[in-house]
């Protein structure tokens, strides 16, 4: 079969493929709800373990743990991806889910400061460093398998569904707060009322699990039994230019993403002004328009290429960041904040939508699941996790606008190592 010509695949098929899709996704949705949903109660627990009577300061240590538990994210990336070439990704997918139910569950029964004292933080650290081992192996591994089972053509669409249900974690995460904002007083929430979304993420997880056990396997056994199958020799060895394109181009796609996503929220707060409920409200319609962007953007990139869908966000991101930022800077309006952040998510959108895909169709399937969570990883944890707090520590400073800069310095190494990317994928194009 030539690279243009397109598989015939049976009605059957379709469905299996679809059904898989959206048993894959629903675990990746439950992972993120779990791991997000510390950003957005922080505003609430963060003087309940790190009480000091500054609410910058005490946003500031809550957001460095919330990075630590991404920097947990490159040793859960080489974890899980070498279990998923070497085991199978099911089986990968499987465990990490479990881990995330038994974080969110200690945390929603953690004694805080006043009970404890300083063992409370301690706990809260160690517990986000395990969620962190666990979602730096779930990217990787649902990336690869979404890419592996997705229909041929159609494949920044069914990819897209990733982010999807990432962004629909989030979308749950803050859409669970709000709620508890109208029937909660905010001392009952600052008390007791922030432990309620991590229970029920510990639930939602036991439910992902059931259906993650039904998925079938993409790996060959062939590829699982090569002898650099799930090795970083194999990816050095072999693919060590891939493996850093992608670091470059993550590097600054993950740091715009937790810009105008989870740290969005405080920085409304914190910044602008906002009233927190607002901020939600704000943050809540913002994030339900990025998800339903994901498969139009997907659908655009597999119309127009992925490289191309790449450079643009690069591209846009560079041009786009700064006065974006500088605009909500000074703004006081949640309309006019409301459009401002859905036009840098559309943005976002451009990289987010095939984000996964595009990195899986770098690596050949023996080292494929630790190619992209590995290197994912490593850049999540570097520019991601540390965004919220690299962004208050200028505002500590007094010199907020620094951040502004430095996003849109990071977007501009998106961009160059977008140009890097191969105009025909390396690999996974020609799959059934």
């Amino acid at each position: 079969m030539t690279v243009t010509e397109q598989p015939h695949y049976t009605a059957e098929e379709k469905r299996k493929r679809v059904f898989a899709i959206i048993s894959a996704s629903s675990g990746n949705l439950v992972e993120w709800f779990d791991f997000y949903v510390y950003s957005f109660a922080s505003i609430y627990f963060a003087s309940q373990f790190f009480p000091s009577g500054n609410a910058t300061a005490e946003f500031l240590k809550s957001a460095a743990v919330f990075a630590v538990g991404f920097l947990m994210r490159p040793i859960g990336g080489w974890i899980f991806g070498r279990i998923a070439d070497r085991v199978g990704r099911k089986k990968s997918m499987v465990i990490s889910v479990l881990m995330m139910c038994g974080g969110s569950l200690a945390i929603a029964v953690l004694p805080t400061y006043a009970t404890i004292g300083v063992a409370a933080p301690i706990l809260l650290l160690l517990i986000r460093m395990f969620q962190g081992l666990s979602v730096g192996g779930e990217y990787g591994t649902t990336a690869t398998y979404m890419s592996e089972v997705a229909l041929r053509g159609q494949r920044g669409f069914f990819s897209s569904f990733q982010y999807v249900t990432l962004i629909g974690g989030q979308l749950l995460a803050v859409l669970t707060v709000v709620i508890m904002e109208q029937f909660l007083t905010e001392a009952d929430l600052k008390a007791w009322g922030w432990r309620i979304p991590f229970v029920v993420g510990a639930i939602a997880a036991l439910i992902s699990l059931v259906l993650r056990r039904t998925l079938h396997e993409t790996i060959k056994a062939e590829d699982m039994s090569h002898k650099e199958a799930g090795t970083l020799a194999g990816i050095f060895k072999n693919h060590r230019a891939a493996f850093i394109t992608v670091i470059g181009y993550t590097a600054g796609g993950s740091l715009i993403f937790y810009t105008f996503t989870t740290y969005m929220q405080k920085y409304l707060v914190n910044t602008s002004g906002m009233a927190p409920k607002t901020a939600s409200v704000v943050m809540t319609g913002a994030l339900f328009l990025y998800m339903c962007m994901q498969p139009l953007f997907g659908m655009l990139a597999d119309r127009i290429g992925r490289r191309q869908s790449m450079m643009l966000f690069g591209g846009l991101g560079t041009i786009g960041t700064y006065p974006i930022l500088a605009m909500l800077h000074g703004n006081s309006s949640p309309y006019v904040a409301f459009a401002l952040i859905t036009v840098a998510l559309a943005i976002v959108s451009l990289y987010t939508s095939i984000g996964g895909l595009v990195k899986a169709e770098m690596f050949p399937p023996e080292v494929r699941a630790l190619g992209v969570g590995f290197s994912y990883a490593i850049a999540n944890a570097i520019f991601g996790g540390s965004a919220e707090f690299v962004a208050l520590s200028f505002k500590n400073a007094g010199h907020e606008t620094g951040f502004f800069t430095y996003v849109t310095i990071m977007m501009v190494v998106a961009f160059l190592f977008s140009m890097r990317l191969p105009k025909t994928p390396s690999y996974l194009h020609t799959d059934h």
